[in-house]
């Protein structure tokens, strides 16, 4: 049994403080055979995971804040902003109606920024998990740790209305 607690937040929250990329995760699954792949995903203000789609494997992909505040953006197929939608625990919404998670179909391209510190997601996926279909990286980004990065990653918090988290950040 997992036990999934404040402490566990927070001991990968720390780790993730101290990651080159800004985020840690924590499988939840035993292996990638498992029918559902479950992991927390803790992520800074300041990662940057390239856009991505699941076309391969056509899966879709659920996230739920569990601790903090995100941003999913969408984009079109040529790179160009297409919408973003922000989601949260009930600590951080500003409306009843508020958004505590996102379902994204596999044709979509995607990235995840966060927008509060500390922030810890659940991502559910259904498996077998199989890297090499996993995920299609968006050739109109830059690869992680390329010239432009900063660059691409403020034009994602700028679109969101959040340019200004990154001042003081690594990134």
């Amino acid at each position: 049994m997992i036990v999934l607690s404040k402490k566990l937040l927070t001991d990968l929250t720390c780790k993730a403080d101290f990651s080159p990329r800004l985020r840690q995760s924590l499988n939840i699954h035993n292996n990638h055979q498992e029918p559902c792949q479950r992991l927390l995903n803790s992520i800074n203000i300041g990662s940057y995971i390239q856009p991505h789609r699941h076309s391969l494997d056509q899966r879709k992909e659920l996230l739920i804040a569990v601790r903090g505040k995100f941003a999913l953006v969408e984009f079109f197929d040529d790179g160009q902003f297409k919408q973003f939608t922000v989601f949260s625990t009930e600590r951080y919404s500003q409306i009843d109606d508020s958004t505590f998670g996102v379902e994204i179909p596999p044709d979509v391209w995607h990235t995840v920024i966060a927008l509060e510190v500390g922030s810890v997601l659940l991502e559910v996926k259904e498996g077998p998990f199989n890297s090499e279909i996993a995920k299609a990286a968006a050739i109109w980004a830059p690869e992680p740790q390329s010239v432009g990065v900063s660059e691409y990653l403020l034009s994602l918090y700028s679109f969101c209305g959040f340019g200004s988290l990154l001042e003081g950040n690594r990134y």
